[in-house]
C-alpha cells in the first residue's frame, strides 16, 4: 500500500541524507516510476523531503546542524581570526568575480577590502550589506533559504543561482581539517553549497584558526588538493603540513607576518 512505502521511504529519509529512485525501483519492484514519484511529492508537500534530480534529499539533514550558531562563532577567536581576514585580503585582485563565503573569519576580512572594481557574490546577508558600504564594489547576494543558525543563504534555489555565476577568486572557511576527510562542516546544506563553489572557482583560498585543525565534521565539502592558499594562525600539525605540501599548497601562517 502507499502508506507503507511513503513510511519506508520516511524512515529512510531520517537515517541518511540521500534516496535515489533507482533505490525505490529496486525496492518496489511492482510499482510503475509514476506512482513511486507521485510519493515523492507527496513527502515534498509535507515538508519531509525536497525532490532533486534522481531522488530527494532529506530536509532533516538539510536543516541540522552540528556546527555553533553563526553568532557564537563570531565572539570566538576573534584575534586569530582578524590576522587571518587581514593575511587574506592581499589575494583580492580588483576587477575579479570573488566568491564570499559566510563565516565569521570571513566578516572580519570586510574591512580590508578597498573601495575598488570588485564583484562579490555571497550568501552571507550580513557580509552583502557591508560589501555595500564600501562604495564600488558590485555585490550579489545568493537568493534561497536562510538558514538562521548560520546566517546564510542555501539550499536548491541558491545552487541553482550558483550555476550562472563564474567565479574566479573563493573565499572560504571550513569548521573542520582532518588528514582523513579533508575540509568539512556541520550543515550538509552548506557544505553543498561549498563542493559548488571549489568546483567553479578558478582559485580557492581557505580561511582556518587553528582550533579547526585535526577536527572532522560530518560533511565534506573540499579536498585539501582542490586549494591554492591556506591561510591560518600558526604551523599545522605535522601530518596536515606533509600533506598541505605534497599537493602544492601555499601555506601561510599569518604569525610570521
Amino acid at each position: 500500500m502507499y502508506k507503507d512505502r511513503r513510511e519506508w521511504v520516511r524512515q529512510q529519509l531520517m537515517q541518511k541524507p540521500f534516496v535515489s529512485y533507482d533505490e525505490l525501483f529496486s525496492q518496489f519492484p511492482g510499482v510503475s516510476q509514476m506512482t513511486l514519484r507521485r510519493d515523492i511529492d507527496y513527502l515534498e508537500k509535507t515538508g519531509q523531503a525536497i525532490k532533486v534530480r534522481g531522488g530527494a534529499r532529506s530536509a532533516r539533514f538539510l536543516a541540522e546542524t552540528v556546527d555553533d550558531p553563526y553568532f557564537s562563532r563570531m565572539s570566538e577567536n576573534v584575534e586569530a581570526k582578524g590576522k587571518i581576514a587581514a593575511g587574506a585580503a592581499r589575494f583580492l585582485e580588483a576587477g575579479r568575480s570573488i566568491f564570499f563565503d559566510s563565516g565569521s573569519t570571513l566578516q572580519q576580512m570586510i574591512p580590508h577590502v578597498p573601495d575598488e572594481r570588485f564583484i562579490f557574490t555571497t550568501t552571507s546577508p550580513a557580509a552583502a550589506i557591508e560589501l555595500s558600504r564600501i562604495g564600488r564594489p558590485v555585490v550579489n547576494l545568493v537568493g534561497g533559504w536562510l538558514d538562521r543558525d548560520y546566517q546564510a543563504v542555501s539550499g536548491m534555489q541558491a545552487m541553482k543561482y550558483l550555476d550562472d555565476v563564474n567565479i574566479d577568486i573563493a573565499f572560504l572557511s571550513p569548521s573542520g581539517l582532518s588528514v582523513q576527510s579533508g575540509f568539512t562542516g556541520g550543515n550538509y546544506n552548506e557544505c553543498e553549497l561549498k563542493k559548488a563553489v571549489v568546483n567553479k572557482a578558478r582559485t580557492v583560498v581557505m580561511l582556518m584558526d587553528l582550533s579547526k585543525a585535526d577536527k572532522s565534521l560530518p560533511y565534506t565539502f573540499c579536498r585539501l588538493e582542490q586549494v591554492q592558499t591556506l591561510i591560518c594562525n600558526g604551523p599545522l600539525p605535522r601530518q596536515l603540513q606533509e600533506q598541505a605540501m605534497a599537493c602544492g599548497i601555499e601555506t601561510i601562517d599569518v604569525t610570521k607576518a
